[in-house]
């Protein structure tokens, strides 16, 4: 009896163990260790850890190892992994995300809070996501992207003539770099150091904490701080798991989602500042004409408009709240 007693007590134990254990979240991302994907990730991370702590545990995965951009985001369908933090791909997810993608559309950290909050561009972005198995937790940063390469400066768009460039996922990068005379070619974010070393590609273009954290000032010579796009990351969670979370988890995970946006501004803002002392030198800087390259962007604006269901308004709705 006693036997049969301790048996019984042992697994009423391991089923109450059980259930106490935390619902572990995967965040994926493909930054390196300090990028401004990684240092937001962490801090979200613990931030709902210590709220949540007991109930949730999230889990923050860098470098790529849950795979690439396109991957993850179509593994977010089936909760492989929970949570990801895309940026340009979210395009192929909807064209309309492509509005982002648009060259000096957003012209600050300001503008692109507004724009995240607006109840016009949620709407059109964020309220058609959840049907498709996705959904926007939070706004986050990239940020203002500068072209790198080993060919010669950048100063006007004829300079990308010829020069084979590495851009993300989604057809909006292309068509710009095309528009601008580049060759530019998608390539997953882990293999650009790899393809810029061995001359695969002469160029690449990203914000500076990515810039950085990659290490790509070892293999290129040339840094033109074109600025030409502004790009958001989003905290993005499957919603089949999401539904599964109790009202007052999902609650919480939101409030710190968005705050993490402002945090994750705010040390876009700080790491542009403090970074370009370590990429230049040993890159050589320059100022580009961005008049000419504006210019050179509006056959990029009229095709948008004309290939994307309502994106002449989205552009105009988000020109509006500078």
């Amino acid at each position: 009896m006693r036997i049969t007693l301790s048996i019984a007590a042992l697994g009423l134990w391991s089923a109450t163990a059980v259930a106490q254990q935390p619902v572990t979240i995967r965040l994926g991302h493909v930054g390196f260790p300090g990028s401004l994907f990684d240092i937001s990730g962490q801090k979200f991370a613990q931030d709902v850890n210590q709220a949540l702590k007991g109930r949730v545990e999230v889990r923050v995965f860098h470098s790529s190892q849950l795979g690439s951009d396109e991957q993850m985001i179509k593994g977010i369908r089936v909760s492989a992994p929970e949570m990801q933090i895309p940026s340009t791909v979210m395009s192929t997810v909807d064209q309309r995300y492509g509005v982002f993608e648009m060259p000096y559309l957003i012209v600050s950290r300001a503008h692109m809070k507004k724009a995240a909050e607006s109840s016009a561009v949620q709407k059109a972005l964020f309220d058609p996501l959840p049907a498709r198995g996705i959904r926007v937790l939070g706004v986050w940063e990239n940020g203002f992207r500068h072209i790198t390469n080993n060919v010669r400066p950048i100063v006007r768009p004829e300079d990308l003539k010829g020069i084979k460039l590495r851009v993300p996922g989604g057809v909006w990068r292309v068509k710009m770099f095309q528009a601008y005379g580049a060759n530019p070619s998608p390539m997953p974010f882990s293999e650009v150091y790899s393809a810029l070393q061995s001359g695969v590609m002469d160029a690449q273009e990203n914000p500076f904490s990515q810039i950085a954290s990659a290490k790509f000032q070892e293999v290129q010579k040339f840094l033109s701080l074109t600025g030409h796009v502004y790009t958001p990351a989003f905290l993005i969670v499957s919603e089949d798991f999401w539904k599964k979370l109790p009202k007052d988890v999902q609650g919480t995970i939101v409030r710190i989602a968005q705050a993490t946006g402002d945090f994750a501004r705010a040390e876009g803002d700080r790491l542009d500042r403090e970074l370009m002392s370590k990429l230049a030198p040993p890159m050589k800087s320059n100022e580009p004409d961005k008049e000419a390259f504006i210019k050179a962007s509006a056959a990029v604006y009229e095709e948008f408009g004309k290939q994307v269901a309502g994106g002449t308004e989205l552009i105009k709705t988000v020109q509006a709240l500078r």
